[in-house]
């Protein structure tokens, strides 16, 4: 089962999702990885790394809480 989630997680990092609205881009993966963000053409890097953080972060206290209620799954949100 943990070879299969982790052919998973291989296959989510690989797909990239794009979105564009009203001047800005947002390119993320499967595994919520920003990958570019771009505001009317330019690149935002800066604004990349804190949404990536802020993303890790979420994911952390996601896999606590499965944890906690004995979901055992933190190595499949990236734990």
């Amino acid at each position: 089962m943990r070879d299969q989630a982790l052919a998973i997680q291989r296959e989510l990092a690989a797909e990239e999702v794009a979105v564009e609205d009203k001047g800005i881009k947002v390119v993320i993966t499967g595994d919520q990885k920003i990958q570019t963000i771009e505001i009317e053409g330019e690149k935002k890097d800066d604004l990349i790394e804190i949404l990536n953080k802020a993303i890790k972060k979420s994911q952390e206290v996601a896999a606590q809480k499965l944890q906690q209620m004995g979901g055992g799954l933190g190595s499949l949100l990236g734990k």
